[in-house]
């Protein structure tokens, strides 16, 4: 009898690496239905004591991790558009998910590092998302909701209906071949690469625009941002300011730390506003040597 897997796909550099363990270890002790899952971790210069300190977080009876280079999991014929902000350059390796899995992932599951699951990830995975190419969640804090109005500034200039939702790109079930079908990694990145001014919230701006009216709203407790107040969250977005400092003062910080320490990292201490503020420009020195080479 074949064996029932859930792929998933996170990318992840050395400073996030203790955001990785964490939220590995939330869907981990939250999954109680009989999937493998596979995770596929694009390594963007994780470290050799980093990695061992995920690997030995979890319980591979119920996890399997998959590491990929990130320069092998960029294609030589694209090239990534620089957008002059604080993102690491690898947020926009989820634009290219579909050409460094293995060919025989019909649907996997993209999340960003800083979450923590509190639901088992079957219910997430069974959800259905009928003929779109991705499920997603609505980008809203508080009662506000995103439209491509307000959130593609230049959406009149594109033809798009403003009224349309918008979405946040840091939860996409993927269908891969509707993807592919669609050229949405091509559209995205065009998207992007021709509207810089606009495009300060680089992959989110492009798949919004690439996939406008062709995604399914998921249930947003799926994806509870850490400013908002969800009684019962399945997954929390720690999508601003992270746990992992000394400054935060949002919600669900004790969530966060409850998983990180059955990992690891279990004697980890927040650390302060410097730090951060390093890791910004890291990002930027490591942008531009990108775009030099």
């Amino acid at each position: 009898m074949q064996e029932k897997r859930i792929s998933i796909v996170l990318v992840c550099d050395d400073y996030y690496a203790v955001l990785l363990a964490a939220f590995l270890k939330s869907i981990e002790l939250n999954h109680k239905e009989e999937e493998i899952i596979d995770v596929y971790i694009v390594d963007d210069s994780i470290s050799k004591k980093s990695r061992v300190k995920i690997i030995d977080s979890l319980n591979h009876d119920k996890i399997q991790l998959h590491w990929i280079e990130m320069e092998n999991a960029i294609p030589k014929d694209v090239n990534l558009p620089f957008i002059n902000n604080a993102y690491p350059l690898n947020i926009l390796v989820r634009l290219l998910i579909p050409y460094f899995i293995p060919a025989q992932v019909e649907k996997i599951i993209y999340f960003d590092v800083d979450m923590i699951m509190l639901d088992d990830i079957s219910n997430l995975w069974n959800i259905d998302i009928g003929e779109s190419i991705i499920g997603a969640i609505s980008d809203t804090i508080g009662p506000k909701m995103k439209t491509i109005g307000n959130g593609i500034e230049n959406y009149k200039e594109l033809g798009l209906d403003g009224n349309q939702k918008y979405f946040n790109s840091g939860l996409q079930v993927i269908n891969i071949k509707k993807w592919l079908d669609a050229d949405i990694t091509r559209k995205a990145i065009d998207a992007i690469a021709n509207n810089k001014k606009y495009a300060s919230l680089s992959d989110q701006y492009g798949l919004n625009v690439a996939l406008i009216g062709q995604w399914h709203e998921i249930d947003p407790t799926w994806s509870c941002f850490s400013v908002n107040t969800i009684l019962k969250p399945s997954l929390i977005h720690y999508f601003h300011r992270k746990p992992i400092y000394k400054e935060y003062s949002y919600n669900y910080k004790e969530e966060f730390f409850f998983y990180l320490k059955q990992t690891q990292w279990r004697n980890f201490k927040p650390i302060g506003k410097s730090s951060r503020y390093l890791k910004k420009i890291k990002n930027m020195f490591q942008k531009v040597q990108f775009v030099i080479k």
